[in-house]
């Protein structure tokens, strides 16, 4: 049967098992719209600007760990979804980004709302496709979705002439994929593994250091059992908190910057960093040169690229969070003889003096102005059997909300980390409440951040999206 290509492209997000696009009009992309309007499987949330849409699609991926799907238009819809794109590629978001393109006869020529979509985005995507023949729009947007759901997770963009959009052509829809230069790792080295086992076991000081790939791995309960077995303290990154419980009794809760004094301590003390899914990012390390000066460190990240990027690694494991806990935690039940608590008790008692002096200590006066940790903590603990999803903007409020909302599972702490997106935190929580409309979102932002994408208060009217939004207003920018 031939459909056209915006035929093509519905038919294909349904296979996909998309419920949900977040998409602005624009006149190249008029013929995906009229399409969409034409069905009722995928809901449409109309934006007001096209960096909402992507950051909404970033909420929907990360609540859900699926990708997110956001349309735009050419020229100025691609240039202003670029923030996102870059967003999302800094934090291993899975994305996919339709945009419009102008007809192919007319690509090169200045037409009008004419950009360069691939070369702008080459350096925020994980990878980018020009459809240039409507017979090739299905197996593109096949690998479109497998670029950026396996591996290292990430954006992928897909450009659409206007033309390809309205052409015809046989509509078949691949099974799978097989592209020669992809092959993501997912078992780890064997050998290496036993290595990091080895270690575990004879390391007195050990820290368990996890950041967001323990989540887009689904890898929470491996790394529960992993800590319970050899009673490793658990480091958070600002991405990975969520991954382990906030109120357990071996988390740290975050470390870096902003994170806590105990965490902080006991990674520049420790023998043995055990970093999982986590990049060693210049807000964790510091001065890498004097990072945990005294520890030997095992590293396991499905991205080889990764690896001894900004501090020497000792046993380095390309693999996937979870099949790579799944073997180790195997490889230590058969040689942990029960004496990983008592080994490591003088080091918990190192950690509990650390945490005694707790930094994190405030005075909240009766009568006196609210101050925002009590804000944050009072928001935990009046919502934390909801189990809400929190979403946050960028600023003091985020590091605030990072140290005093204590995450309990993954998929709940919606942030942008590694760009550091003002604007980030509401659209993305209206991107969560999207994919879970039953659930209690509450985003809390700063009254700079609140500003940015605050036409999209609009979307959340008009779609009944009842995020709910603290605004911790300081009355300036600051951090």
């Amino acid at each position: 049967m031939k459909l056209t290509g915006a035929e093509i492209l519905i038919e294909c997000l349904k296979r996909e098992g998309v419920k949900t696009i977040f998409a602005l009009p624009g006149g190249v992309v008029l013929k995906i719209f009229d399409m969409l309007h034409q069905q009722k499987d995928i809901e449409v949330i109309l934006t007001r600007h096209e960096q909402g849409a992507g950051h909404m699609a970033e909420g929907y991926a990360k609540a859900t760990g699926k990708a997110g799907v956001c349309l735009v238009t050419s020229g100025p819809g691609m240039t202003n979804v670029i923030t996102a794109l870059a967003d999302a590629y800094m934090d291993s978001v899975p994305l996919v980004c339709f945009t419009g393109q102008v007809p192919t006869s007319l690509i090169g020529n200045d037409a009008f709302q004419e950009a360069d979509n691939v070369g702008l985005s080459r350096p925020c995507t994980k990878y980018n496709f020009l459809v240039k023949n409507v017979a090739e729009l299905a197996t593109t947007i096949k690998e479109a979705f497998y670029i950026a759901t396996t591996g290292r997770p990430g954006p992928v963009l897909v450009d659409i002439p206007k033309d390809v959009s309205m052409d015809k052509a046989e509509f078949t829809y691949p099974s799978s994929v097989s592209i020669r230069s992809y092959n993501p790792v997912y078992e780890g080295n064997k050998w290496q593994i036993k290595q990091a086992a080895e270690a575990m076991t004879k390391a007195k000081k050990p820290v368990l250091y996890v950041g967001g790939g323990v989540i887009f791995s689904g890898a929470s309960q491996e790394l529960m059992e992993l800590a319970e077995l050899t009673h490793m303290p658990v480091d958070m990154t600002l991405m990975g908190l969520g991954a382990f419980p906030g109120e357990h009794p071996q988390s740290m809760g975050m470390l870096g910057m902003h994170g806590t004094y105990w965490a902080n301590m006991a990674m520049h003390y420790s023998d043995l960093v055990v970093a999982i899914g986590a990049r060693f990012d210049d807000r964790v390390t510091g001065k890498v040169s004097e990072f945990c000066p005294h520890a030997k460190v095992i590293h396991v990240d499905i991205d080889p690229t990764s690896i001894r990027k900004n501090v020497n690694v000792d046993i380095p494991i390309v693999g996937d969070c979870k099949t790579v806990l799944r073997e180790l935690i195997q490889i230590l039940h058969a040689t942990v003889n029960g004496d990983q608590k008592e080994l490591r008790k003088p080091w918990w008692n190192q950690i509990r003096e650390w945490q005694q002096a707790n930094p994190l200590a405030y005075q909240q006066a009766a009568d006196g102005p609210i101050k925002p940790q009590h804000v944050i903590k009072r928001l935990y603990e009046l919502t934390k059997d909801l189990d809400p999803i929190v979403s946050t903007d960028v600023g003091q409020h985020q590091m605030w909300a990072a140290q005093y909302f204590k995450l309990a599972k993954p998929n709940r702490w919606l942030t942008s980390g590694g760009l550091g997106t003002m604007g980030f935190g509401f659209p993305a929580a209206m991107g969560a409440q999207a994919a879970c409309p039953g659930r209690l979102v509450l985003c809390i932002a700063g009254d700079g951040s609140i500003q940015m994408n605050m036409q999209e208060m609009a979307t959340a009217v008009v779609h009944k999206l009842p995020v709910k939004i603290i605004v911790l207003n300081n009355r300036f920018h600051g951090m």
